[in-house]
């Protein structure tokens, strides 16, 4: 009975302060973007729509800062209990170190979980929709050839591929399409301002294609074209976003078919083991914060603390994001990239534990 009291004590201090912290560093982040927005306003792209996809960023901004926030929550939760020799009067009861840590594992279990949830079922689709509504809002629904420098380029056997933006219906904006022969001289090159998927392919719309004949070019324009592609919303979507923005299903089909397109999927491998070993990344920086109590900064200040989790957290993101595609360069597995962090963490958090007593 008293053991439950101890978890639901320290269960309500650990998430309260992670809760805080989220709202804080997630806050100043979506009103950094906002700022960042207003030199790109204009009477089609008004501060409403600069609201609406800052808003819709939230999701993705979050979840980015989940390990950091826990981090910090966990520090700043559990500083509290040792500040006031809380944590003092738990052991001298003869709770050990172990039970607590346990004891915080609890709450940071269900954050992990939320985490899971929120980068494959909310992320992708809240971030596509910021993006395509950005694109179409700023091009005033004129989206087209690539003239905004938006979206991602992608091959399809002699076929180069550039699509600005997908919308959450399914609709592409701006597809531009480069062919090649079996000598890979060009061909023809088209452009369409947008395009449905059919089941088979695309049904294209406004269609401006120009053929290379040699010394001459020839230049046709079609209502609509039916467009025979492998390439399905999802996978354009896969193509349009950030490997980071997308679910871990989305990384694991879409590194599938660049596989069997004969291309690299490295980037979305290493965005992959990210994705799937960050409960592990929570709970390795979780580790730290509890040793960091009950080891070097048992009797600091709140202050010290927050700088104290701020310099940890920065340098394993840093870590995470040099080493990932450094595995890719130096032809290293991308896990190695993402693990090496991970155990660190886990390594220093035991070790300093197993000093503190």
């Amino acid at each position: 009975m008293m053991m439950n009291r101890i978890d639901r004590y320290i269960t309500r201090h650990v998430l309260g302060a992670i809760f805080i912290v989220m709202l804080v560093i997630v806050g100043l982040d979506l009103l950094f973007t906002l700022v960042d927005q207003l030199p790109d306003l204009t009477p089609s792209y008004q501060f409403k729509d600069a609201l609406y996809y800052v808003a819709m960023t939230g999701p993705r901004r979050l979840y980015e800062h989940i390990p950091l926030c826990s981090l910090i929550g966990c520090l700043l939760g559990l500083g509290t209990l040792a500040t006031t020799s809380e944590l003092t009067v738990m052991r001298a009861a003869g709770v050990s170190t172990f039970r607590i840590i346990t004891a915080v594992m609890k709450p940071v279990l269900v954050v992990i979980l939320g985490s899971l949830l929120l980068g494959e079922y909310v992320v992708p689709k809240s971030e596509q929709e910021a993006q395509s509504y950005r694109t179409i809002t700023i091009a005033g629904g004129r989206v087209g050839s690539t003239s905004l420098g938006q979206g991602l380029w992608h091959r399809e056997g002699r076929t180069f591929l550039h699509v600005e933006t997908i919308s959450l219906k399914g609709e592409v904006h701006g597809v531009t399409r480069y062919q090649f022969d079996e000598n890979w001289a060009l061909s023809n090159a088209s452009v369409a301002s947008t395009g449905t998927f059919t089941g088979d392919g695309w049904l294209l719309n406004n269609v401006v294609e120009t053929q290379f004949l040699g010394e001459s070019t020839q230049v046709e324009q079609r209502p609509t074209e039916q467009w025979i592609s492998g390439m399905t919303p999802s996978l354009l979507s896969t193509l349009i976003m950030e490997p980071s923005n997308l679910s871990i299903s989305g990384l694991y089909t879409y590194s599938d078919y660049l596989g069997e397109q004969g291309l690299s999927a490295a980037d979305y491998e290493v965005a992959f083991w990210g994705k799937v070993l960050q409960p592990l990344s929570i709970m390795g920086l979780v580790l730290v914060a509890v040793s960091f109590i009950f080891g070097p900064l048992r009797s600091v200040t709140v202050g010290q603390r927050l700088i104290a989790g701020v310099i940890v957290g920065l340098v394993f993101k840093l870590m995470q994001d040099l080493l990932g595609p450094a595995s890719t360069v130096y032809g290293l597995a991308p896990i190695l990239g993402v693990t090496v962090p991970i155990a660190l963490s886990f390594l220093i958090g035991w070790r300093l534990l197993r000093r503190a007593g």
